[in-house]
């Protein structure tokens, strides 16, 4: 028996993941344990958490693997100054003597800090280091369901490369090319998630979440001012327009003079219509250049499969476009594609590339639903509810399933705590709050009273597999809610002509569907495919819910409040159910009603955590 230790750190989204003989056991992001969300810091909570899920000592551990290579960083951090002299100096002056003291001598340090889990572990020569993308790469071919596939890994930065293009065979993985900063895809779209005043590395999504109430009016401007696109979908960024390289800001003066604007400031400054039309033409152009990629990669290789990493990946929108075009027959998304995820792929890519190991292909995918984290049994439930003071009975399951359907037919927010937590910034049905899609308020009530977050943002349908067709146009799994699809034209409603001509903000209200909770105002969703097979505590309930109501989705998106990490422990879970207006929250066998509980428990949770 082989056992791997994979590690990301310190840039944000640290995460420990354990392979055992190439098997995936164990994985988590520190921010689940430190209640600190994106925490960057050495993984002490996740990697103890996934310790003791396999019952070993990090002595009995055979390799360590760090998922990139600080040396190769650090060339580029100084390249990257020199080249853009005397500019910079103060980002320089601020970085080098963090680099000089801990980063440069990470095996040391490193060395130092895995010593505190086992005083008995003595071997600094178990620790290795991976290449960034090649752990990208790694976590998004080794577990995908294909024998061979292109794999198009797309991020910020890792040492050097932004992008790149590796071809996976087997238990082979080779990177064939690369983009290098400072030409970054992902920096870019960071750098408008800056411009439209959300906090960087966390508030891409909003962006997202925004495009579809503006209009790309400023595509041009960004393909004839800020990037060079080539045909085959490489490009070149015209660093005038930028400050990420060397600066404190991702933007530059020249940036704000050629939209019109400066930054928006997010505590003094509503989101206006320039901000939608912003985020609708970074998006438009992420968009084109990821389907311009994906068609050159596929004509240069001609293999039927691509595997998508790197933050970029998450970009579900951009996903949902690539397998509409239908440039490539199955297309599979590593569901931690961040940097979380660099800790699995660097374990994955030690065993497989490095040591030569034989890969078992899973049709559906070695993820395991991506249910990696943390479990508690009944007794421990009960414990920990006991001792944060809660008011809860115990059900049989299928009395559980049967009064949280009700429930949710009733119109109630359901906080749902099950199994193992996933890994991956999304919830897939163990951590997550579930409401009826078909309530045309539940969206914003869900935003304003559950998730103290901006109205705007939309939700995700959870639907049955063999129920997906029938209400999406899609029909490929989509298990990691990383694709997005319209709703079906059967179950649409058509705008009157007075609706059409609302723009921004005021689109929000409007029913466009049977399922409104979960269609945004492009008729599009985020779609979760659930699997009786991978979850079937979730599946059956939504099964019960459709007996109910003959709709077969239900509105799902993450068990937490904004600025809060998703709940790992049922005290969180009690805490955050506590600190918002769910109604029910059903964890394990047990559970509670909000009307029941102690008064003076309830918390303040809108100043809890510091907003993303």
């Amino acid at each position: 028996m082989k056992s791997i230790l994979g590690i990301s750190a310190f840039y944000h989204d640290s995460a420990a993941t354990i392979i055992i003989d190439g098997k995936i056991i164990a994985a988590a992001q520190e921010e689940r344990f430190t209640r600190i969300k994106h925490d960057s810091s050495y993984p002490f909570n996740a990697i103890k958490f996934v310790l003791d899920f396999t019952n070993l000592k990090l002595s009995d551990v055979d390799q360590i693997i760090f998922f990139e290579k600080p040396f190769l960083k650090f060339e580029r951090l100084l390249e990257t100054y020199v080249a853009f002299a005397p500019k910079g100096f103060k980002s320089f002056c601020m970085a080098m003597p963090v680099w000089l003291r801990d980063k440069l001598f990470q095996k040391k340090m490193l060395f130092n800090e895995l010593k505190k889990h086992d005083d008995k572990f003595k071997d600094e020569n178990k620790i290795f280091f991976s290449d960034h993308h090649l752990s990208h790469a790694a976590s998004a071919f080794f577990p995908s369901p294909f024998e061979e596939a292109v794999v198009l890994t797309a991020d910020g930065v890792g040492e050097w490369a932004t992008t790149t293009v590796a071809v996976g065979s087997k238990n082979n993985l080779e990177i064939k090319k690369e983009i290098h900063f400072p030409h970054s895809l992902g920096l870019l779209y960071s750098a408008f998630t800056y411009y439209a005043g959300f906090k960087v590395n966390s508030g891409e999504y909003k962006l997202m979440g925004l495009a579809p109430y503006g209009k790309p009016i400023y595509e041009d401007k960004i393909i004839n001012n800020l990037i060079d696109i080539k045909q085959d979908g490489t490009f070149r960024l015209d660093q005038n327009y930028f400050n990420y390289a060397t600066g404190l800001t991702m933007t530059s003066k020249k940036f704000h003079d050629l939209f019109g604007q400066k930054p928006r400031d997010p505590n003094k400054e509503k989101l206006t219509n320039f901000h939608m039309d912003i985020a609708a033409s970074i998006q438009k152009v992420t968009e084109d250049i990821m389907i311009r990629l994906a068609r050159s990669l596929k004509k240069e290789f001609n293999l039927n499969n691509l595997c998508l990493a790197g933050g970029v990946a998450l970009n579900c929108v951009a996903n949902g476009k690539i397998l509409k075009e239908k440039i490539f027959d199955n297309i599979w998304v590593q569901p931690a594609a961040g940097d979380a995820g660099g800790s699995l792929g660097a374990a994955l890519a030690l065993w497989h590339i490095e040591q030569n190991n034989p890969r078992n292909v899973n049709p559906n995918d070695n993820m395991q639903g991506s249910y990696l984290g943390p479990e508690y049994t009944q007794k421990e439930i009960e414990n920990d509810l006991t001792k944060a003071g809660a008011i809860f009975e115990s059900f049989e399951e299928d009395i559980l399933i049967n009064k949280t359907a009700n429930d949710l037919v009733d119109g109630q927010a359901i906080g749902w705590f099950q199994g193992r937590m996933e890994f991956g910034p999304r919830a897939l049905g163990c951590r997550s709050i579930l409401g009826d899609p078909r309530s045309s308020e539940m969206q914003k009530n869900l935003n304003l009273k559950v998730k103290y977050r901006e109205s705007f943002r939309p939700f995700a349908p959870a639907v049955l597999r063999e129920d997906l067709s029938e209400w999406f146009e899609i029909d490929v799994d989509s298990p990691y809610m990383l694709m997005v699809a319209n709703t079906s034209s059967k179950k649409n409603i058509d705008m009157t002509e007075e609706q059409k001509k609302l723009f921004g903000i005021d689109k929000l209200n409007i029913k466009r569907s049977e399922i409104p909770a979960v269609t945004h105002v492009d008729y599009s969703a985020r779609i979760q495919t659930v699997h009786e097979k991978t979850n079937p505590k979730y599946y059956k309930l939504i099964k019960k819910f459709k007996e109910n109501t003959n709709c077969p989705v239900v509105v799902n998106t993450s068990f937490n409040v904004r600025g809060e990490p998703i709940v790992n422990t049922p005290t969180d879970a009690f805490n955050c159910f506590m600190g918002t207006e769910l109604d029910k929250l059903v964890i394990g066998n047990c559970y509670l009603d909000k009307t029941k509980q102690n008064p003076s428990l309830k918390k303040d949770y809108t100043k809890e955590f510091e907003l993303d």
